[in-house]
Protein backbone atom coordinates (compact mmCIF):
# COMPACT_ATOMS: atom_id res chain seq x y z
CA UNK A 1 0.00 0.00 0.00
CA UNK A 2 2.66 2.38 0.94
CA UNK A 3 4.67 1.68 -2.21
CA UNK A 4 1.17 2.30 -4.69
CA UNK A 5 0.72 5.75 -2.59
CA UNK A 6 4.21 6.33 -3.00
CA UNK A 7 3.86 6.16 -7.16
CA UNK A 8 0.66 7.76 -7.10
CA UNK A 9 2.46 11.17 -6.10
CA UNK A 10 5.21 10.87 -7.54
CA UNK A 11 5.88 10.76 -11.47
CA UNK A 12 8.76 9.29 -13.63
CA UNK A 13 10.31 5.98 -14.87
CA UNK A 14 8.27 2.92 -13.36
CA UNK A 15 7.54 -0.88 -14.30
CA UNK A 16 4.56 -1.91 -16.11
CA UNK A 17 2.96 -4.88 -16.89
CA UNK A 18 5.69 -7.36 -19.30
CA UNK A 19 8.04 -3.75 -18.63
CA UNK A 20 10.89 -3.57 -15.84
CA UNK A 21 12.99 -0.52 -16.23
CA UNK A 22 15.07 1.22 -13.92
CA UNK A 23 13.03 3.32 -11.69
CA UNK A 24 13.63 6.84 -11.15
CA UNK A 25 10.76 8.39 -9.12
CA UNK A 26 10.19 12.46 -8.54
CA UNK A 27 7.94 14.61 -6.59
CA UNK A 28 5.48 16.11 -8.44
CA UNK A 29 5.82 19.41 -6.29
CA UNK A 30 9.59 19.89 -5.96
CA UNK A 31 9.93 17.97 -9.18
CA UNK A 32 13.13 16.66 -6.51
CA UNK A 33 14.21 12.97 -7.32
CA UNK A 34 12.83 10.87 -4.31
CA UNK A 35 13.38 7.26 -5.00
CA UNK A 36 15.50 4.89 -7.29
CA UNK A 37 15.41 1.08 -8.06
CA UNK A 38 18.50 -0.26 -10.19
CA UNK A 39 18.58 -3.47 -11.58
CA UNK A 40 21.85 -5.15 -11.85
CA UNK A 41 22.71 -6.63 -14.90
CA UNK A 42 24.15 -10.51 -15.32
CA UNK A 43 26.33 -9.96 -18.30
CA UNK A 44 29.87 -9.23 -16.21
CA UNK A 45 32.38 -6.82 -18.03
CA UNK A 46 35.58 -8.94 -18.85
CA UNK A 47 38.49 -7.49 -16.61
CA UNK A 48 40.93 -5.47 -19.46
CA UNK A 49 37.13 -4.29 -20.25
CA UNK A 50 36.17 -3.15 -16.50
CA UNK A 51 39.87 -1.48 -16.06
CA UNK A 52 38.72 1.21 -19.08
CA UNK A 53 36.08 2.88 -16.86
CA UNK A 54 37.27 6.53 -15.54
CA UNK A 55 37.51 7.27 -12.34
CA UNK A 56 36.57 10.97 -12.98
CA UNK A 57 35.10 12.83 -12.14
CA UNK A 58 34.55 12.76 -8.65
CA UNK A 59 31.01 12.05 -7.52
CA UNK A 60 29.07 15.25 -6.68
CA UNK A 61 26.37 14.91 -4.33
CA UNK A 62 23.07 16.84 -4.50
CA UNK A 63 20.28 14.56 -6.41
CA UNK A 64 18.33 14.93 -9.95
CA UNK A 65 15.35 17.79 -10.45
CA UNK A 66 13.85 17.37 -13.25
CA UNK A 67 12.97 19.88 -15.39
CA UNK A 68 9.07 19.06 -16.77
CA UNK A 69 6.19 16.51 -14.45
CA UNK A 70 6.31 13.65 -16.77
CA UNK A 71 6.69 9.96 -17.11
CA UNK A 72 9.27 8.82 -19.29
CA UNK A 73 11.47 5.18 -19.68
CA UNK A 74 14.24 4.81 -18.33
CA UNK A 75 16.20 1.53 -19.92
CA UNK A 76 17.85 -0.75 -17.67
CA UNK A 77 21.85 -0.95 -17.85
CA UNK A 78 23.19 -4.09 -19.77
CA UNK A 79 27.02 -4.81 -18.08
CA UNK A 80 28.17 -5.19 -15.18
CA UNK A 81 31.71 -3.77 -14.37
CA UNK A 82 33.48 -5.11 -11.40
CA UNK A 83 36.55 -3.50 -8.96
CA UNK A 84 38.84 -6.22 -6.86
CA UNK A 85 36.67 -7.29 -3.96
CA UNK A 86 33.67 -5.89 -5.07
CA UNK A 87 34.60 -2.92 -3.40
CA UNK A 88 32.48 -0.76 -5.90
CA UNK A 89 29.72 -2.11 -8.62
CA UNK A 90 29.35 -0.21 -12.16
CA UNK A 91 26.56 -1.12 -14.10
CA UNK A 92 26.70 0.87 -18.10
CA UNK A 93 23.99 0.90 -20.37
CA UNK A 94 26.47 -0.55 -22.65
CA UNK A 95 30.26 -1.08 -23.07
CA UNK A 96 30.46 1.93 -25.52
CA UNK A 97 29.95 4.57 -22.63
CA UNK A 98 33.81 3.67 -22.10
CA UNK A 99 35.03 4.96 -25.19
CA UNK A 100 34.21 8.92 -24.02
CA UNK A 101 34.76 10.42 -20.79
CA UNK A 102 32.15 11.10 -18.55
CA UNK A 103 30.44 14.50 -17.99
CA UNK A 104 29.66 13.89 -14.45
CA UNK A 105 28.92 11.51 -11.42
CA UNK A 106 25.55 12.59 -9.39
CA UNK A 107 25.31 11.22 -5.86
CA UNK A 108 21.61 10.31 -5.21
CA UNK A 109 22.50 8.50 -2.03
CA UNK A 110 25.04 7.08 0.74
CA UNK A 111 27.98 5.16 -1.86
CA UNK A 112 25.10 5.32 -5.04
CA UNK A 113 25.90 7.42 -8.08
CA UNK A 114 24.51 8.54 -11.32
CA UNK A 115 26.74 8.57 -14.15
CA UNK A 116 25.92 10.61 -16.98
CA UNK A 117 27.36 11.42 -20.32
CA UNK A 118 26.05 13.42 -23.18
CA UNK A 119 22.88 15.01 -21.27
CA UNK A 120 21.83 11.58 -20.45
CA UNK A 121 22.23 8.41 -17.74
CA UNK A 122 24.24 6.12 -19.20
CA UNK A 123 24.63 3.78 -15.54
CA UNK A 124 24.85 3.82 -12.42
CA UNK A 125 27.68 2.64 -9.34
CA UNK A 126 27.60 1.51 -5.42
CA UNK A 127 30.74 2.13 -3.12
CA UNK A 128 30.50 -0.77 -0.57
CA UNK A 129 28.22 -3.19 -1.95
CA UNK A 130 28.24 -5.77 0.84
CA UNK A 131 27.01 -2.86 3.47
CA UNK A 132 24.10 -2.84 1.97
CA UNK A 133 22.93 -5.98 1.32
CA UNK A 134 19.09 -6.49 2.50
CA UNK A 135 16.01 -8.15 1.70
CA UNK A 136 13.33 -5.42 -0.12
CA UNK A 137 11.74 -2.69 2.01
CA UNK A 138 14.15 -3.28 4.96
CA UNK A 139 16.46 -0.94 6.08
CA UNK A 140 20.24 -2.72 5.66
CA UNK A 141 21.99 -3.68 9.14
CA UNK A 142 23.72 -0.30 10.59
CA UNK A 143 26.84 -2.56 11.55
CA UNK A 144 30.11 -3.41 8.93
CA UNK A 145 30.06 -6.18 6.95
CA UNK A 146 32.00 -9.38 8.65
CA UNK A 147 35.04 -10.17 6.48
CA UNK A 148 33.51 -13.27 5.50
CA UNK A 149 29.95 -11.68 3.91
CA UNK A 150 32.26 -9.77 1.49
CA UNK A 151 34.62 -12.76 0.04
CA UNK A 152 31.39 -14.25 -0.51
CA UNK A 153 29.38 -11.36 -1.85
CA UNK A 154 32.53 -11.71 -4.48
CA UNK A 155 31.83 -15.62 -5.09
CA UNK A 156 28.03 -15.64 -5.29
CA UNK A 157 28.57 -12.71 -7.89
CA UNK A 158 31.18 -14.50 -10.07
CA UNK A 159 28.66 -17.82 -9.84
CA UNK A 160 25.34 -15.39 -10.81
CA UNK A 161 27.13 -13.34 -13.39
CA UNK A 162 28.84 -14.58 -16.96
CA UNK A 163 30.84 -15.82 -17.91
CA UNK A 164 30.86 -18.14 -14.59
CA UNK A 165 26.66 -18.13 -14.41
CA UNK A 166 27.07 -20.07 -17.92
CA UNK A 167 28.99 -23.06 -16.73
CA UNK A 168 26.76 -23.65 -13.85
CA UNK A 169 23.81 -23.49 -16.47
CA UNK A 170 25.93 -26.09 -18.38
CA UNK A 171 26.81 -28.09 -15.31
CA UNK A 172 30.43 -28.12 -15.40
CA UNK A 173 31.19 -30.31 -12.48
CA UNK A 174 33.83 -27.04 -11.21
CA UNK A 175 31.17 -24.56 -11.06
CA UNK A 176 28.65 -26.54 -9.45
CA UNK A 177 31.24 -27.51 -6.70
CA UNK A 178 31.48 -23.93 -6.41
CA UNK A 179 27.68 -23.04 -6.12
CA UNK A 180 27.34 -26.00 -3.59
CA UNK A 181 30.68 -25.09 -1.63
CA UNK A 182 29.17 -21.07 -1.83
CA UNK A 183 25.62 -22.47 -0.29
CA UNK A 184 27.28 -23.96 2.69
CA UNK A 185 29.82 -21.82 3.95
CA UNK A 186 26.18 -19.16 3.83
CA UNK A 187 24.50 -21.66 6.08
CA UNK A 188 27.12 -22.50 8.30
CA UNK A 189 27.76 -18.70 8.59
CA UNK A 190 27.14 -17.56 12.17
CA UNK A 191 27.96 -13.98 12.25
CA UNK A 192 26.36 -10.98 9.94
CA UNK A 193 23.28 -13.88 9.72
CA UNK A 194 21.13 -11.35 8.13
CA UNK A 195 23.17 -10.62 5.10
CA UNK A 196 24.06 -14.20 4.73
CA UNK A 197 20.62 -15.06 4.06
CA UNK A 198 20.28 -12.49 1.49
CA UNK A 199 23.75 -13.79 -0.07
CA UNK A 200 21.52 -17.51 -0.41
CA UNK A 201 18.78 -15.90 -1.93
CA UNK A 202 20.74 -14.72 -4.53
CA UNK A 203 21.41 -17.80 -5.49
CA UNK A 204 19.14 -19.81 -3.95
CA UNK A 205 17.28 -20.21 -7.84
CA UNK A 206 20.45 -21.87 -8.91
CA UNK A 207 21.08 -23.98 -6.16
CA UNK A 208 17.68 -25.33 -7.01
CA UNK A 209 18.05 -25.61 -10.71
CA UNK A 210 21.32 -26.93 -10.73
CA UNK A 211 22.93 -27.33 -7.08
CA UNK A 212 21.39 -30.46 -5.52
CA UNK A 213 22.25 -33.68 -7.45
Amino acid sequence: MERERFLSETFGSQDLLWDAPDILRFDKDSRELVGAQLHWPEESAPAEEAARLPLTPPVRPGGLRADEARDFRQERCTVLCRTPGDAVLTCLRDLDVLNEPLEARIGIAPDVALLVQHGAVVGWSLSDPARYLTTGYTDPDPDPPAAATRRLLTECLDLVTTPVVEDVADGEPAALARLRAADTALHDQREDRHRADVLLQLIATYMEDYGNP
